[in-house]
């Protein structure tokens, strides 16, 4: 078990028990309570044989289930590595796999199959309710195997992809999500009358990070099932929302359902995260009184990094996003030195809030953090009072309805069919989702239809990965040196 001064949820419950930690589905859930769950099913864990280091995977929608494996896994000193429910078991095998899970815990109905099939890789399943009590699926049960040295003491494995190669796993400290929650207390405010509204995935690094800082300033948060704006919008007005966590269309979706009523006289903070925000949207939430907080973030960070306040209206509303204290932002050239105020490059980042590295990849560590800092191969500007702001997340990354879309992984997975000699997977602007990706394909001496490169792609991929339309070409552009040129296939004449 951890130190007792590492016990962040302990001491909360000792100090304000009463005080109420979760709410979601109409159950409202103490400190208390949360503590005396999340303590009994971290001695049932250790009785499984999970011990400090071992990696538990979570497949598990929002609810209160993940919250209590959260808390459970950090008395334990174990690592939690939450899973997206939307992937595929193909595309759960690879960090299952990479991870060495001892564990992977589900809620049980439809997901369980998927469990089963994504545990093939060897390691037990479990089935997890809402009071805390697991029971072990048949067949293995949990096993060590071999931990990596990088997860001794960490809290949360993340798998975050590139433009290339497989997904990554971000190794993140209890340090860096308590870092994370200072310098985000010390710059938008935290206490203990906060009630956040969780409407994003719990398996993202933003909604558990949510979880930490509310814990350790004592606020509420207040867990949805997922994105509904006629529900979110109930929320908002009824249930004293102080500070909720969008991405902008679900700010967009969510300004529709509201029509022309102002924001919620509670709201002190609307931070939009998963990507740039259009401006037009950001003067339209203003107007209507939002106190929008655009904010870059990236998992390596433990989330947030730089945020615009809400008072910071007369600033640009493409940059203006001030560092957490503590956090160092900077502009560097293509060699690697820092370029002035006012000149565009790559955002890296320095600070306590930094992943420890990404798990079983040395190579992609040390090219990720060079000198202490995090190179993120994001493009932004500084003004001269070290503001940010960002121009281009990474050149190909396509961010759509606040998820990532990775070209490179969905081309993979068309180049795979046998008609299918070249492809290529780019983001086209969309109202609803911010972007969405299309794919182009160069064919060989077969054929196929779009309903069947669809399919095909569906078959390996989650539903908001595969592309919403499939054009066909005699060959894809290309450089001198064979590599694939995207950004000419995001031109006006593209689909010409």
């Amino acid at each position: 078990m951890i130190a007792p001064e590492d016990d962040w949820l302990g001491a909360r419950a000792l100090a304000t028990p009463d005080a109420p930690a979760l709410e979601c589905g109409g159950r409202v859930v103490s400190y208390a309570e949360l503590d005396r769950r999340a303590k009994r099913l971290a001695s049932r864990l250790s009785d499984l044989g999970i011990a400090r280091g071992d990696v538990v995977a979570a497949l598990l929608e929002n609810g209160l289930e993940l919250p209590l494996l959260l808390w459970a896994l950090r008395a334990i000193g174990a690592v939690l590595l939450p899973l997206s429910w939307r992937l595929t078991p193909e595309e759960l095998a690879h960090p299952l796999g990479e991870s060495a899970a001892s564990l992977l815990v589900h809620a049980g109905g439809s997901l369980a199959p998927k469990a089963a099939d994504a545990a093939s890789v060897g390691c037990a399943t479990a089935v997890l309710d809402a009071a805390g009590t697991i029971t072990l699926d048949a067949g293995l049960r949990p096993a060590r195997r071999s931990p990596d040295g990088l997860t001794e003491g960490a809290m949360a494995l993340l798998y975050t992809s590139g433009t290339s190669g497989p997904p990554k796993g971000a190794v993140l400290g209890a340090e860096a999500f308590l870092a994370s929650a200072r310098a985000s207390e010390s710059l938008i405010g935290a206490g203990p009358d906060d009630r956040w509204l969780v409407c994003m995935p719990l398996f993202h690094v933003g909604g558990l990070s949510i979880l930490v800082r509310s814990c350790l300033a004592g606020g509420a948060s207040i867990v949805h099932a997922g994105f509904d704006p006629e529900a979110v919008d109930r929320d908002l007005d009824r249930s004293g929302v102080t500070v909720v966590s969008l991405v902008a269309s679900m700010l967009d979706r969510l300004l529709a359902v509201r029509g022309d009523r102002p924001a919620p006289a509670s709201l002190r903070c609307a931070l939009l995260g998963g990507g740039p925000t259009p401006a037009p949207l950001i003067e339209r939430a203003r107007e209507l009184g939002w106190p929008v907080a655009p904010t870059y973030g990236l998992t390596e960070a433990a989330s947030q990094v730089a945020t615009r306040l809400p008072g910071d209206e007369a600033l640009p509303a493409s940059g203006g996003l001030r560092p957490l204290p503590g956090t160092t932002v900077d502009i560097v050239d293509a060699a690697g030195r820092d370029v002035p105020p006012g000149i565009a490059g790559e955002i890296v980042v320095s600070g306590g809030t930094l992943m420890r590295g990404y798990l079983r990849q040395p190579g992609a560590t040390s090219h990720a953090l060079r000198g202490g800092r995090l190179h993120t191969g994001d493009i932004g500007v500084l003004d001269g009072a070290g503001r940010l702001a960002v121009l281009d997340r990474r050149d190909d990354l396509i961010v759509s309805g606040g998820e990532n879309v990775y070209p490179a992984e969905v081309e993979a997975v068309l180049l795979r069919h046998p008609s299918v000699a070249e492809a290529a997977v780019v983001g086209i602007a969309d109202p609803r989702y911010g972007a969405r990706p299309v794919a182009y394909w160069a064919p060989t001496d077969g054929a196929a239809s779009e309903p069947d490169l669809a399919e095909h792609c569906r078959a390996s991929l989650a539903g908001f990965k595969v592309p919403v339309a499939f054009h066909r070409r005699d060959a894809l552009p290309r450089s001198a040196s064979g590599k694939l040129l995207r950004r000419r296939l995001r031109g006006p004449s593209a689909d010409a």
